[in-house]
Parts: C-alpha cells; structure tokens; sequence
C-alpha cells in the first residue's frame, strides 16, 4: 500500500536529494510539493522544487508556492551553504513545469480536509512556517494528519546557525512551536541523526558512478555543500539532512530513538529556535516526539543510491 505525502521544502541541495529519493519511491505518493522560505528565498526555493521535478521527469507532481517569510520574524537563509541559487554546484535548466495557481497552505489545508483522517504524512525538510499556517486557519485539520516526519533540531549535536539552534528551527521558532504542541504523531530527524550520516568519497562516487542526469547531479550538489562542512566541523564528509526524512518513510529499522519531550525555545536571544529534548527524562513534561539519535550509515547510502538508480 503507498502512503500519500506531502513534502513541505526550501531547496537546497539535499532537499533536492529527499525530493528525488520519494519520487524514485514506489511506496509513496506524493500528493504535491509546498515551497517555503529558508536556505534561500520563496521565489527561488519554489523554481528549484520544480527544477528537481524536472530533473527527476515527473512534470506531474503539483509544486506550490507558500509563505515568504517566518510568522513573526525577518527571514534568515543560508547562501553561505547552498550557493547563491540553493541549488549551486550544477547549472540545470529553468523548470518549464508552471507553479501552481493555489498557495501552499491552501493546498495542505484543502488536501487534508479532503483525504480519509490519518492517511497523509506531512514532510517539512524546512522551516515550518508553512505547516504551522495551515494548522493556525484551520485547527480542524491537525487530528487528520497521520503523522509528521520533519527535519529540524538538535541535542547533542547543538547548533548550526547558532551556538544553541539548528537551521530549520531557528528560522521560524514560533511555527515549530506551533507545530511541537499540535499534539499530532511527530518524529524528528535532528542533527544527532544527520552528522551520523555523512558523505565520503566513495558514496559521493556511487551517486556518479549511476552514469545518469540524477546520479551526476546528486554528486555534483553533494560536492559543492560538503566543502562548507568539512571546513566547518573537520569531518570527512557532509551530512545529508533532508533524505533522512524519506528514507525513514521507507526503512524505520535503519534509524533509533526515544519518544521524549522536546520544547522550542522562542524567547532567549541565546538559545532562541534550541530544540529542548528532554533525552534523559529530568522533567514530568509529557513525551511529544520521536526524536531520532542514531542511523545505520551505511544501510541509508545503499538505500540513496538503489533508488537514485531508478530515476
């Protein structure tokens, strides 16, 4: 049975590799792409999901434009990782597949009033202004979400924009407020996971080695962003973020976790956007997450590439 999907994302190279992992998926269905603002701006994150569409020839998913800008705040991105494009490191044409008319929230509103309860699966690899949006306008429809699979925070790994806070989280801490004490099924795939993750030599060359247009373009976006994190942190490799997120759709046993509570930090000027996981249990605070520390490295790479050789 396939499991239907929405991708909420800002790409971002290995956004653009989760989108490819999904759509080379049999087992999902991808109900349609919502664009948000992050690694670079709306305009832009819009155009590369539907570049990678492109890419990935499959015109047919619907690619919707949707919040330009955190709920309350001015918006931070991350150029100084992903290029000027967000998709540096491979020219590849401008989509010719149109944006869709409706906007995001729109979309994940209507889709889910629409679908059976707890049928959709909600996957930002961004921001979460767009998912904490829609639950805002229409609170009827959080208990229809089958669960949430997000990419976002940190604990033991802490920050990557700050000392205290991870991307995603600190671009908009109040959407992931919202969304963290929705009360729907949620897991996390934190930084914790992700440097668990990382790029080598030899796996950016199997993506290469597929001979395809996906394949050299994986390799390509993989070597233009790991530069950024084998200056900053000295490891061998890059961590790929945002795939996490669907291979663990498609293989929960390669990733482990504790089902904790984690609150977001919205106040602090010092830890504002931390994700407070509460991975020890020192508080009576109400478990509301999975939140995933550890990954089978070298099962998730065997995954990317299977299923990169499809497309």
């Amino acid at each position: 049975m396939t499991r239907k999907i929405i991708i909420d994302t800002d790409p971002g190279q290995d956004d653009a590799v989760a989108i490819l992992l999904a759509l080379a998926s049999p087992e999902l269905e991808v109900l349609g792409i919502t664009a948000v603002a992050g690694n670079v701006p709306l305009p832009l994150t819009a155009k590369n999901a539907r570049v990678v569409c492109e890419l990935a020839d499959r015109v047919d998913i619907p690619v919707f434009a949707g919040c330009d800008a955190p709920l309350t705040r001015p918006l931070v991105t991350a150029e100084h990782v992903h290029g000027k494009t967000g998709l540096d490191g491979i020219d590849l044409p401008d989509p010719k597949m149109p944006l869709q008319d409706a906007h995001a929230v729109d979309f994940i509103v209507d889709t889910l009033r629409q679908e059976p309860a707890g049928t959709v699966t909600l996957c930002p690899l961004g921001p979460l202004t767009n998912i904490a949006t829609a639950f805002s306008r229409a609170p009827e429809i959080v208990g229809k979400v089958q669960d949430i699979v997000l990419m976002g925070g940190a604990y033991f790994q802490v920050g990557n924009i700050t000392p205290a806070a991870e991307f995603n989280i600190y671009v908009d801490p109040e959407a992931a407020e919202i969304v963290f004490k929705s009360g729907v099924s949620l897991t996390v795939k934190p930084l914790d996971v992700t440097h668990k993750a990382l790029t080598t030599r030899s796996r950016v060359e199997a993506f290469r080695a597929l001979g395809t247009p996906v394949g050299h373009a994986v390799a390509a976006w993989t070597d233009f962003f790991e530069r950024f994190d084998i200056a900053k942190y000295g490891s061998a490799g890059a961590p790929l973020h945002d795939p996490t997120v669907i291979a663990y759709l498609l293989k929960p046993e390669l990733f482990s976790g504790r089902y904790i509570n984690v609150e977001i930090e919205t106040r602090s000027d010092l830890t504002r956007g931390m994700t407070v996981a509460d991975w020890w249990g020192v508080t009576d605070r109400k478990p509301n997450a999975l939140f995933i520390g550890d990954v089978d490295a070298d099962g998730f790479y065997r995954l990317l590439t299977d299923r990169l050789a499809r497309l």
